[in-house]
């Protein structure tokens, strides 16, 4: 174990006889799993003794292993993705350049959400969620999962599968925003048309890497939610465009992060 040193005590006390040396065995401390701890340090220590003195050496130094544990512990999930099975194609040129356009392309489309949703709210003064936290969309609305894209075991082809399914859904669940303002009609089916290209750019880069695809058809698309009234229909574009705007940002994450591998 790291930063443990053997170190002898002769036993206090006590006359005559042999006085051997007896290893020191510090007291068992179940709450502290390692000795390089940065706990608050004991009575009677001094604030040196916690981060480690120049005399018996910082843990920093003499614990690398337990300061990168610390390090993967407190990282961000997206630290899970370094053992991708992409990573062989890191210095691949026609790969990024696929993230960096695709980059580019997922910052516009989330650009011309956030112009939807300030349309929103200066048409309906729905701004933020947590004027609504009491309102529940009716129907309940598309939440596209993403979770394999910031899980440990990174594959690529389930984040990406996810990523075109989300886009699917979205496409479709616009129809409702389309319909809720009629005054940004251009803008909508610029969004719908975006998304659909993101997905189908996706869905070519996979099959030049020789991974499986799912085939998501045009004429399969679902029609988009109807609300039981004006206001149920102006509380379901905003969670809409709300949901496809953080689903957008993990997407955005999960391909930036892949240009750094």
């Amino acid at each position: 174990m790291c930063c443990l040193t053997r170190e002898y005590r002769r036993p206090m006390g006590g006359t005559g006889g042999h006085v051997g040396l007896q290893p020191f065995r510090p007291p068992r401390i179940s709450s502290v799993p390692s000795p390089c701890s940065f706990g608050t340090p004991s009575p009677g220590g001094s604030p040196e003794h916690r981060w480690g003195d120049p005399a018996s050496g910082p843990c920093v130094t003499r614990c690398p292993a337990a300061v990168l544990a610390l390090a993967l512990v407190l990282g961000a999930p997206w630290q899970a993705l370094h053992g991708a099975p992409l990573a062989e194609l890191s210095g691949d040129h026609d790969f990024q350049l696929f993230l960096h356009k695709n980059l580019e392309f997922t910052r516009k489309i989330r650009g011309d959400v956030a112009a939807l949703q300030r349309a929103v709210c200066d048409t309906f003064q729905l701004c933020t969620e947590e004027e609504l936290q009491l309102v529940q969309p009716d129907p309940h609305l598309v939440q596209a999962p993403l979770d394999q894209c910031h899980k440990r075991g990174f594959q690529a082809e389930v984040c990406f599968t996810q990523i075109r399914a989300g886009l699917h859904a979205y496409h479709d669940s616009l129809g409702a925003v389309l319909r809720l303002l009629p005054n940004h009609t251009t803008l909508v089916e610029t969004l719908q048309l975006d998304a659909a290209n993101l997905s189908s750019n996706i869905q070519q880069q996979m099959e030049d890497l020789g991974l499986d695809t799912v085939t998501l058809p045009a004429e399969q698309r679902s029609p988009p939610p109807t609300f039981s009234g004006p206001f149920q229909q102006q509380v379901g574009g905003f969670f809409i465009l709300a949901n496809f705007q953080r689903f957008l940002e993990t997407a955005y994450r999960a391909l930036r992060h892949l240009t750094r591998l």
